[in-house]
């Protein structure tokens, strides 16, 4: 069984010019979002790791994850496993956990934050005493069939929103949450847009939801940028 993991992995391509038909991957990235108590994001942290170079920290590599194109299409989300198996080909022993791999954090970046924006009702529907919204932003794009795989894995209604690519509905101890999928903007690929309506004293679903929500995503391709809290 694969090890539960707070952390995202990712693989790195070697770039087109530096392409080595023995060598399918240069190295290996590992990510952390730190969030508000309301789970809205922070700041990010990550370390990588080359055989050459061992582990090194340098938040210029994330922002270039999500914002330089060439930088963006040799970065591939994967998981713990996989990473531990590239660890090891590429000449590592175990990889290390997770509480060892945060030693590796050194050079935070921050994330900037705001208030929340008061998007939709103020109130919420009677039966709740409390509505929040997110959105998630990704970047990189879904390929049609990646689309359509969520499409079903969310049961998305067929009379759902055009402007919705996928979309989904959960329930959970009293607490409803919905969320779309949208393309977005020329540098972000595609946010995630969730609505909760609480009922319940805790807010525990709305990190659960959230984190799940992303992960499924990551494994279609997507990398996170931020999450952003709209009310």
């Amino acid at each position: 069984m694969e090890r539960a993991s707070s952390l995202d992995y990712y693989l790195v391509l070697p770039g087109q010019d530096e392409r080595d038909p023995t060598t399918a991957v240069e190295g290996i990235v590992v990510e952390e979002f730190t969030r508000q108590h309301d789970y809205s994001t922070t700041g990010l942290d990550s370390a990588g790791w080359t055989p050459t170079s061992g582990w090194w920290s340098s938040a210029s590599l994330s922002r270039a994850i999500r914002t330089d194109p060439e930088t963006l299409a040799r970065v591939v989300p994967t998981s713990r496993r996989e990473a531990e198996s590239v660890y090891r080909t590429l000449g590592g022993e175990q990889l290390p956990d997770d509480a060892v791999l945060r030693t590796y954090f050194l050079d935070h970046q921050p994330i900037a934050t705001a208030p929340p924006l008061r998007l939709g009702p103020a109130q919420p529907p009677a039966g709740f005493h409390e509505r929040r919204v997110y959105r998630v932003l990704f970047a990189k794009d879904l390929r049609a069939e990646q689309v359509t795989s969520l499409w079903a894995a969310w049961r998305t209604p067929v009379d759902g929103t055009n402007a919705s690519a996928a979309s989904g509905r959960l329930e959970k101890d009293g607490d409803q949450l919905t969320w779309d999928l949208r393309r977005v903007g020329h540098t972000l690929a595609w946010c995630l847009d969730v609505t909760v309506l609480l009922s319940t004293a805790t807010a525990d679903a709305v990190g659960s939801t959230l984190s799940d929500l992303t992960s499924v995503l990551r494994q279609h391709g997507l990398i996170p940028v931020t999450t952003e809290r709209f009310s």
